[in-house]
């Protein structure tokens, strides 16, 4: 690959070899309708996630008790964070226009993260198809009845592959194993103990790599192909994974009609997800834009160490290009961001849909991590902290707002929802680590 080539045509490459955080705002960005033929999925194809969902609520009603308050259902509150809006204001000398919102799917039930959406999904699934092909149980029965020792022995003879940097493994491990599953998760160097010492706990398999998450998910693939009963979960380009993930799009639209909160031309949203291969935030994006039409606004947000997706979107080769072919480490503390090469699925499925990316450093992420502790009282992951800058770059870049037709009227209306994906299962004493790296 000529490096030189590639940062004559596209000068923001540059900026990402030398590590400085960016702000890119998409010219090619669509509306909803022009967009929807290049994903390939539609409104359908989440309502029948969200329908399967549904069927399984009872199973996870029994088998997760911290469920069984929301009826089995896997959901995360949205709150009000004004004090982190002040203070984000402060720090970077920017006011930001409207209200900002966070949605806490940090504290999701059973796995503490973004990944609770998808990964288990794509698990129910799976199991969905073989006990229906096994005849153990029909679309009409009570699936509680998957809790029977007669299905757990079945599911014992099946097995599940899964390459993760951490918060995925935990989500498919703790569920898989849950259902009787022998499950191998696939750990790449970047992946926090803790995470791998929990997923022991539930009788999970861990394979544990030197190298990055790409080595990880190859070696993981290579395993499950050469074993007809093992399923392998493809982080990079399942479709599954992407609609377990779509159907939060209808459920923030619920709750943001429960608390008052108007998404329309006048009343704009914008939220801000944290990227890494691509398949969470692109589910997410995907059912906030059947949700909200064009009136949701969706930036994701990288590492300066890690960014994958927008070197992948802004130069068109998506999975062609990886961050280490520039010379980029890819080690980041972000460890569910630490990914060197993005999703091709997601890359050209969305890029007429998302707005824009950021990045940010390791240091403004564990510094933003500190600030929102102190004015709100909220722990999360570093990663989690990744699209917290969003706003104070969205409502400083005038000539973005100017194009998306935004004006100042507009904005003192807006809603900004940003998307913390993971820390509510991070023991007291890596969380206290983390604090510590925060510089008042």
């Amino acid at each position: 690959m000529n490096i030189h080539a590639l940062t004559e045509r596209f000068p923001l490459v540059q900026q990402l070899i030398k590590l400085e955080p960016i702000t890119w705002f998409n010219p090619n960005v669509t509306s909803l309708s022009d967009a929807l033929p290049y994903v390939g999925l539609s409104q359908a194809d989440v309502a029948d996630a969200s329908a399967r969902l549904t069927r399984f609520a009872p199973y996870l009603a029994k088998a997760f008790p911290e469920t069984l308050d929301a009826g089995g259902i896997i959901e995360s509150p949205i709150t009000s964070i004004p004090q982190m809006q002040a203070a984000l204001a402060e720090r970077f000398g920017q006011p930001i226009a409207g209200q900002l919102l966070l949605k806490l799917d940090s504290h999701l039930p059973i796995s503490g993260s973004i990944k609770a959406r998808g990964g288990i999904y794509e698990v129910l699934t799976h199991a969905d198809a073989l006990a229906l092909d096994a005849g153990l149980i029909t679309e009409q029965d009570d699936y509680a009845n998957l809790l029977s020792d007669e299905c757990r022995a079945f599911f014992a003879g099946k097995r599940i592959a899964v390459g993760s940097t951490g918060n995925l493994g935990l989500s498919i491990g703790i569920i898989s194993a849950r259902l009787g599953f022998d499950v191998t998760v696939h750990m790449s160097a970047d992946a926090r103990e803790w995470k791998k010492a929990k997923l022991r706990q539930h009788g999970v398999t861990v394979v544990e790599y030197e190298q990055d998450y790409g080595v990880a998910v190859e070696q993981g693939r290579q395993a499950a192909e050469a074993d007809p009963d093992c399923f392998f979960i493809d982080d990079e380009n399942s479709r599954t994974l992407f609609l377990g993930y779509a159907v939060a799009g209808e459920r923030v639209k619920a709750q943001f009609a429960r608390m008052g909160v108007v998404v329309d031309a006048e009343h704009p949203l914008f939220v801000y997800l944290p990227c890494g291969v691509g398949g969470g935030p692109g589910g997410v994006a995907f059912g906030l834009k059947l949700a909200f039409g064009d009136h949701v606004h969706i930036l994701f947000a990288e590492p300066t160490h890690s960014p994958c997706m927008v070197l992948g979107v802004h130069t068109g080769l998506h999975e062609g290009i990886a961050v280490q072919d520039l010379g980029i480490d890819n080690l980041t503390a972000a460890d569910g961001l630490a990914v060197g090469r993005p999703s091709g699925f997601v890359g050209r499925a969305m890029e007429r849909l998302i707005d824009g990316y950021l990045t940010l450093d390791d240091q403004q992420m564990y510094d933003l991590l500190g600030l929102l502790n102190h004015a709100e009282g909220i722990q999360l992951e570093p990663s989690a902290l990744a699209g917290m800058p969003g706003p104070v770059r969205v409502c400083a870049d005038t000539a973005y707002l100017e194009r998306m037709a935004l004006p100042p009227e507009k904005m003192a209306n807006a809603t900004h929802l940003v998307w913390a994906t993971g820390g509510g299962m991070v023991p007291a004493q890596e969380m206290a680590k983390y604090l510590a790296q925060a510089k008042a």
